[in-house]
């Protein structure tokens, strides 16, 4: 009761905040997000409110905006992650909710050229050129077990925790080839609720994968960050761990991302169409 309080608060603030600012309410998930979009939307016509807490960021974005939609209050848009909606058919139709291209926001800034740019900054052009690599299809050529496993846990209710898990106790830093076996006993070692052996996790594995599958769909983009910084390492660089860690390719990757990569997704022309049938309200 207290979350759906919470939720219920958070949408009257906006409410409130009408009274002030007569532009539109864009609602991102987290920090994160909203220092990436506020890149690209246009401040002085859209002001950005994350929806971090409890329940999910995104579930909690989904409430506030069906809670003012109700009340018909005009001009807030939600822009979420896709995660694994596109694959498991749970589309929810909702007018001013528009999604990532990729499966989030950090693959969909893979998918981009900032990989190259940052790829070109921290690895070796000795080793990039010597193993003539799509270093991006290896990534999600990896990152698909993982994503899997992420969509098996989420949607057999399995509470696997990924958070922590060492990346490099299952993926070969030299080949990048992954051990699913040692993957599943590292996120299984992590998790406390899980009763499944790792040998039923593995057989429910197997039977989520499908070449029908988008890669760009099933991998989660913290995991496909990861593993670049294992290649950058080794396969495709001689980097020390702390010069490319995770979190400080993420905010290079950010970084890297230029207007015209966001101007070209499908995500910025469904801006531009809810723009259209919202007038005068604005984003970009």
């Amino acid at each position: 009761m207290r979350e759906l309080l919470t939720v219920e608060r958070h949408a009257n603030q906006i409410r409130l905040r009408r009274s002030t600012f007569s532009g539109t309410f864009v609602l991102v998930e987290g920090r994160s997000d909203k220092i990436f979009y506020e890149r690209f939307l246009d401040k002085t016509v859209c002001e950005l409110i994350t929806t971090s807490g409890k329940p999910s960021s995104k579930q909690r974005a989904i409430e506030i905006l069906k809670i003012l939609e109700k009340s018909s209050f005009q001009g807030v848009l939600a822009i979420l992650d896709a995660d694994f909606d596109c694959l498991q058919n749970s589309l929810q139709s909702i007018p001013n909710l528009l999604r990532t291209d990729t499966h989030d926001l950090e693959s969909m800034i893979i998918k981009s050229p900032a990989l190259e740019k940052v790829v070109n900054e921290f690895g070796s052009e000795e080793k990039i050129k010597k193993f003539n690599l799509d270093i991006r299809q290896i990534l999600l050529k990896t990152g698909m077990s993982v994503g899997y496993l992420l969509w098996v846990s989420l949607h057999d209710r399995l509470n696997l925790t990924f958070d922590g898990i060492r990346f490099n106790r299952f993926i070969d830093e030299k080949t990048l080839q992954i051990d699913e076996l040692k993957m599943i006993r590292e996120v299984n070692s992590k998790s406390q609720s899980c009763l499944l052996k790792d040998i039923d996790l593995q057989k429910k594995l197997t039977n989520y994968k499908s070449s029908k599958h988008d890669p760009w769909q099933v991998c989660c983009g913290h995991h496909l960050v990861e593993i670049l910084s294992i290649s950058l390492r080794n396969l495709l660089g001689s980097n020390k761990i702390v010069d490319v860690e995770a979190n400080r390719l993420e905010i290079n990757l950010r970084l890297a991302y230029e207007k015209v990569y966001f101007d070209q997704t499908q995500l910025c022309s469904e801006i531009r169409i809810w723009e259209s049938k919202n007038r005068p309200f604005r984003v970009l």
